[in-house]
């Protein structure tokens, strides 16, 4: 298979009163994932020159699994907020803290605990 899954159409609306087909999930290592530019959340418009606007969830599925070996797909990437949390980022990324914000307090630590057992062999 191609290694997404999708959701969406005219019987089966992923987003009210839209019943474009999305990507929901990139299956690891599957093309999709090592091609790399296909994102979950990306709108569908049109694969292999195929417009998908008002199809039946099974009727765009064939479409992907008749596609055959060389795919082409038209997707409109879903924006991400600039000033908030996002959901889920299908680009890899844990969205958790900054890196610094764990090295920066480890540091300060391991280098008080240095000091400290310096100072003690000292007094010894």
């Amino acid at each position: 298979g191609l290694g997404f899954n999708i959701v969406g159409g005219t019987d089966q609306q992923y987003i009210a009163n839209d019943s474009s087909i999305y990507v929901s999930r990139i299956k690891k290592d599957g093309a999709a994932y090592l091609d790399g530019r296909l994102r979950e959340g990306d709108k569908i418009l049109a694969i292999n020159g195929k417009d998908l606007k008002d199809l039946r969830h099974m009727d765009a599925v064939e479409l992907f699994r008749n596609a055959g070996y060389d795919v082409s797909l038209k997707i409109q990437r879903r924006l991400q907020p600039q000033n908030g949390p996002v959901g889920h980022r299908g680009d890899g990324e844990s969205g958790g803290l900054p890196l610094a914000a764990i090295l920066v307090p480890g540091l300060a630590l391991a280098a008080t605990a240095v000091w400290i057992l310096l100072r003690y062999r000292q007094r010894m």
